[in-house]
C-alpha cells in the first residue's frame, strides 16, 4: 500500500524555565514554562481543529450544507491512576441550524474520519456532546 503525505508538521521543543515549542515554519511559537499543561491545551486545539474539518467532510459526503458558526470546545484531561498517566477528552460541539439528529450523525461520522480520533480510538475515552 502506498500513501501520499499531505503535510508534515515539524516542531522543536525545549524544557525548563525558558522552554517552549516552535514549528519549523514559524507559525507556532509557544513558551511553555514547567510545570504547565500546555501539551494538553495544544493537543486539544489540534485535535478539535482536525475534528471540525472531519465534520465538514462528513457533511459533504452526506450532501448536507453546513452553516457558519460550527465550534468545538475541547477539554483534555491528564489523569493518573496508580502511577499510570492517561488522557481523557470531552468535545462540546455546536452545529447551529442543523437538526440535532443529523448533527449527531455528523459528529459520530467525524470520529471515523479525523486522524486524531482514529489515533486515539481505544486509548483515550472521548465524550462528544452536542450543545
Amino acid at each position: 500500500m502506498t500513501h501520499k503525505v499531505l503535510f508534515t508538521g515539524k516542531t522543536h521543543n525545549t524544557n525548563g524555565r525558558d522552554g517552549g515549542a516552535r514549528s519549523s515554519d514559524g507559525f507556532l511559537d509557544v513558551k511553555m514554562k514547567q510545570p504547565h499543561p500546555a501539551a494538553e491545551n495544544l493537543f486539544g486545539a489540534a485535535w478539535s481543529a482536525c475534528y471540525m474539518g472531519a465534520i465538514e467532510v462528513a457533511a459533504s459526503q452526506k450532501q448536507i450544507k453546513l452553516p457558519a458558526g460550527i465550534a468545538v470546545d475541547a477539554e483534555i484531561d491528564l489523569n493518573v491512576d496508580d502511577g499510570n498517566y492517561f488522557l481523557s477528552a470531552r468535545f462540546n460541539v455546536s452545529v447551529p441550524g442543523v437538526d440535532p439528529g443529523i448533527a449527531r450523525e455528523l459528529l459520530d461520522a467525524a470520529h471515523s474520519i479525523c486522524p486524531y480520533s482514529k489515533a486515539t480510538h481505544g486509548n483515550v475515552t472521548v465524550v462528544t456532546n452536542l450543545v
